[in-house]
């Protein structure tokens, strides 16, 4: 009989290592496949609107952390935010939102930023049954297409418009104004709203004319109203095309004031178009001075360590997803029609802003406008904004 093989060792611990390989690769692939429930996220991530939208997801990462902190959403599941980037694109914003409705793992989905994404991306969410919860989308035209899936957060434009007319004519005193809109759903759903309450006011309206975002010279059009010498010029957009228009203004020497919607209200507005180029500028939000807001304290405590300066949007993203939360945490299960079913069940939810409820369209009953002006390079609260 011949000696065992030296080799026998060998072939043993190849073998050892080899199973012991084999249970680690199981235990992975157990741990992948632990039972995930998905909130969808979209808004642009990219592009000249990313700083709205990275806002934003702050604001909704730190929703989750703290449900999440208050015991588990939903008993065996491990509950995850999924963000996509529409890139302010309606055509993405479709993709996105087709992409989200085809994994059976997500139940709903917070966004999107621009109306003119969620208005399209919305009749995908309703096709699919699933809750969508906009944070600041506020043209008031997506609420009625009467879609149930739909809710938003934010006041909207038909109480935004006004409230600027109401603030441009009777307190600034203007009353030859020039209004400018971005060409979009929200700049120009904005900027009819206020055309409309301006005119009934008696105002004289000198022109309305769109620009198109990306566009970055501005120079033929403000030369163009130096001449006309409006009290006022109103501009309905974001503030990439706010902050130029800002800029080149005084390039250019035209006089009076210039005010615009919530579009405008993010920091880099005034980085953009320079502290002093920006000084005086008015704008109306969608909502009152959130540090003002008791409610909203320890939130603004937590994203403030946590992100630096709380964006124009941030805290909206946070409601949204909180209240998103609450109705999969309702609804116990991995089930789209039993999260719009618990929202639908939503009452006086104790959210940033005070009680949350909703009327038969999804919008938000808590309707507060905000009045802001730029002071020393820093966005200055004035006060509440009524629109009536």
């Amino acid at each position: 009989m011949r000696p065992p093989s030296k080799s026998v060792k060998p072939r043993l611990l190849f073998y050892l290592l080899l199973t012991t390989y084999g249970l680690l690769v199981v235990g992975c692939s157990q741990h992948q496949a632990e039972p995930v429930i998905k909130i969808g996220f979209v808004a642009p991530l990219t592009g000249d609107q990313a700083p709205h939208g990275e806002d934003m997801l702050n604001g909704a990462r730190l929703a989750l952390e703290h449900a999440q902190g208050s015991g588990e959403i939903v008993p065996s599941y491990r509950v995850e935010l999924v963000p996509l980037d529409d890139q302010r694109n309606p055509t993405q914003a479709v993709a996105a939102a087709k992409k989200l409705v085809s994994d059976p793992d997500v139940v709903a989905v917070v966004g999107h930023l621009n109306s003119s994404c969620t208005m399209p991306a919305s009749a995908v969410y309703h096709q699919a049954r699933m809750l969508q919860i906009t944070p600041v989308s506020s043209n008031p035209k997506i609420s009625r297409q009467g879609f149930d899936t739909f809710y938003r957060t934010c006041a909207t434009d038909d109480l935004q418009g006004p409230a600027g007319a109401l603030f441009a004519i009777r307190e600034l005193g203007a009353k030859r104004l020039f209004l400018i809109d971005d060409m979009t759903t929200y700049g120009r759903g904005l900027a009819n709203e206020f055309e409309k309450k301006a005119r009934e006011l008696g105002a004289e309206l000198l022109g309305h004319e769109g620009i198109t975002q990306g566009d970055k010279d501005f120079t033929p059009l403000l030369t163009k109203l130096k001449a006309q010498q409006p009290d006022l010029v109103y501009f309905a957009g974001m503030f990439p095309e706010g902050a130029l228009l800002i800029k080149q203004r005084k390039d250019v020497g035209l006089s009076g004031y210039f005010m615009g919607g919530d579009g405008l209200f993010d920091p880099v507005l005034i980085e953009l178009a320079t502290a002093e180029a920006a000084e005086g500028v008015y704008l109306t939000t969608i909502g009152s001075d959130i540090h003002a807001i008791p409610t909203a304290q320890a939130f603004v405590n937590a994203y403030e360590a946590r992100y630096g300066p709380i964006g124009a949007y941030s805290a909206y993203a946070y409601e949204a997803t909180s209240m998103m939360l609450w109705a999969v945490r309702q609804a116990g299960a991995k089930d789209r029609s039993a999260v719009l079913a618990a929202m639908k069940r939503l009452k006086d939810y104790p959210g940033l802003f005070g009680l949350q409820n909703f009327d038969e369209k999804g919008d938000s009953l808590i309707r507060d406008i905000g009045l802001f002006t730029v002071r020393d390079g820093k966005f200055t609260f004035l006060k509440a904004a009524s629109w009536d």
